[in-house]
């Protein structure tokens, strides 16, 4: 956004306050699922722990700046908020919220067990709440078979992330709740998605990130549900490699993503990834696969491109005032 922009109030706002997006929440799971990734690593890999720590705190200041901005959005223009909630797509964005709480709370988990139990609780509280309000809305609601994208996945599918504080924080039964919940409707979205996807016309470029999106669940699924078991049995195996096979489909696609112009909507790129880099790492560790060790290092080199090259273009959006823009 320019000066002259921010110094231009309109009815006694800055016009731009508006069109603060509420997908603008994913910088803080993308930020924060490369910490992770990169805390994994470490682990596994004996990567520099500093980056893990860079990222994380990194994530933790955009998340305050990101929530901070959207309530005096709330507060100065709650119509813009009422419009986006009401809208078919971005609505599924709401529970970016929560799901940055839940993966926060992980990220401070080795560091502040009560800072982590509380934002656990909290992203799992708000995100039990969005999960209700909009899949509430889906029953009572007709909706355009058009308007379905993975990002559908979002208020329903996050609630697999639950575990990944909660089982060791020792909350199991809330865990699994939550866990089944997640898994229940990726099986069902999934199925309605991607027969949209294939049998309806092409989704708009704008959401063609959000393909993405698609290898989220099974490899989140993968890591909540070795956490609940402590094992990697044969249904560990199938989320494992479902997800990897998601993984390859999308990259090679690499070609139809790279026409998309840059838009917030390619954050949708970042926490997918994030997730499968800590899966194939998790996996290596855990049963030793030969020939992962090479896939490691790949997925978190990957990975950590795409999400630097996403958030420096966002940056410069926002230098040159095209972040905070109508829609188009």
């Amino acid at each position: 956004m320019t000066v002259s922009a921010v110094a231009s109030p309109r009815a006694g706002r800055a016009p731009w306050l508006d069109h603060v997006p509420v997908p603008l929440f994913a910088v803080v799971m993308g930020v924060s699922g490369l910490g992770l990734a990169w805390r994994k690593a470490h682990a596994v890999l004996g990567v520099p722990e500093a980056v893990s720590h860079a990222a994380l705190a990194a994530a933790a200041l955009v998340f305050v700046a990101i929530a901070l901005l959207y309530a005096a959005k709330a507060v100065r223009c709650p119509q813009a908020v009422a419009a986006e909630f009401a809208h078919p797509v971005r609505a599924n964005f709401f529970p970016a919220f929560s799901i940055s709480l839940l993966l926060l709370s992980r990220a401070a988990l080795p560091l502040s067990h009560g800072a982590a139990l509380a934002m656990w609780a909290a992203g799992a509280a708000i995100h039990l709440g969005f999960t209700l309000l909009l899949v509430r809305r889906w029953i009572v609601r007709n909706h355009d078979i058009q308007h379905s994208n993975p990002a559908w996945f979002i208020p329903v599918v996050g609630n697999i992330l639950v575990p990944l504080t909660g089982a060791p924080l020792g909350y199991m039964e809330l865990s699994w709740f939550f866990f089944s919940i997640g898994l229940g409707f990726w099986v069902v979205l999934f199925t309605i998605v991607f027969y949209r996807i294939v049998f309806h016309d092409q989704m708009p470029a704008k959401f063609m990130p959000t393909l993405f999106i698609l290898i989220a669940p099974p490899a989140i699924g993968f890591i909540s549900y070795e956490a609940l078991t402590g094992a990697v049995d044969p249904f560990a195996r199938v989320l494992f490699y479902f997800a990897l096979f998601l993984g390859l489909l999308v990259l090679s696609m690499a070609r139809q993503f790279l026409a998309v112009p840059f838009a917030v909507s390619w954050w949708a790129y970042t926490f997918p990834l994030d997730a499968l880099t800590i899966a194939v790492l998790e996996y290596h560790e855990r049963t030793g696969a030969e020939g992962l060790a090479p896939v490691c290092w790949i997925a978190l080199v990957l990975t950590t491109a795409v999400v630097v090259a996403v958030f420096l273009g966002t940056l410069a959006a926002l230098v040159v005032g095209k972040l905070f823009v109508p829609e188009g």
